[in-house]
């Protein structure tokens, strides 16, 4: 069976819906930043997805994207566990239910 970019986009969708699902339906902060992630990757696979399939795929346009996304998902990961670890700290829980005093 030959891949094709239906199969890609399914893929995708279904990884974007549980990285959603993730994020929206936990309480502890990880689980959260690994939903953003999961929906980050779906992200890159749709940019690599519709470079591949693109009529001329000369210049790779859709893996720069994808490379750049990465290092944003990166960085976003880093300062998330950052938070979480301070966050940690102070309260000793990672439930964000019951961080309701950081509100200002």
């Amino acid at each position: 069976m030959t891949p094709t970019l239906t199969i890609f986009l399914i893929l995708s969708a279904a990884l974007f819906c549980i990285g959603l699902l993730a994020a929206l339906s936990r309480r502890h902060a990880i689980f959260i930043l690994i939903g953003i992630d999961l929906m980050l990757a779906a992200a890159n696979v749709n940019f690599v997805a519709f470079w591949r399939f693109s009529p001329e795929p000369a210049q790779p346009t859709g893996v720069i994207v994808a490379i750049f996304s990465i290092a944003i998902a990166a960085a976003e990961a880093a300062v998330g566990l950052a938070l979480v670890i301070a966050v940690y700290r102070h309260y000793r829980t990672t439930n964000v239910d019951k961080l309701n005093q950081l509100k200002g």
